[in-house]
């Protein structure tokens, strides 16, 4: 009995680590699993309860742009601590909004959208140093870096003492 109590505590604790590892996964979609993520829906409420604003990554499963994009995000020790000062929502495939609001210059992808607190698109955040046809493309991580700092300048979120920009 005791060696079968050891298996089925094993088999227990080996499905638990799957199941956390394939819902960690899901949740970072390949942008890093080290961010506080959430959907769409939870993440307005949250920016609007916190007054913090909201960093929307949309992108695709199939995308070639966005395959080449994620790593960088993921790796990127910049973008996780600025992303402290975020709700972070990443959104793929059918997750993309369908509202044109999140499609200010074109429903191109991949795309990163800032939100102030009510919920409004901050459509003069974006890659300024991108292709002004493509205003809320990012192919790097500095353009995303340059843009959570100017987005948390802008909306007026401040840093805990002895942060830097």
């Amino acid at each position: 009995m005791e060696g079968f109590c050891s298996f089925k505590t094993y088999l227990l604790l080996l499905c638990t680590l799957t199941i956390g590892t394939y819902c960690t996964e899901d949740l970072g979609r390949g942008l890093g699993e080290k961010y506080e993520w959430h959907s769409l829906e939870d993440g307005l409420q949250l920016s609007k309860e916190t007054g913090k604003p909201l960093m929307l990554v949309i992108h695709k499963s199939w995308c070639g742009a966005c395959k080449a994009f994620k790593p960088k995000f993921a790796e990127s020790t910049e973008i996780l601590k600025l992303s402290e000062h975020f709700v972070m929502v990443n959104t793929i495939d059918s997750e993309e909004p369908k509202d044109e609001k999140y499609a200010p210059d074109g429903g191109y992808i991949p795309r990163i959208l800032f939100l102030n607190a009510a919920g409004e698109v901050q459509k003069d955040i974006y890659n300024k140093s991108g292709n002004p046809s493509y205003k809320h493309f990012y192919f790097d991580a500095d353009g995303v870096v340059k843009s959570m700092k100017e987005a948390i300048e802008v909306l007026g979120q401040k840093f805990s003492k002895g942060d830097e920009l």
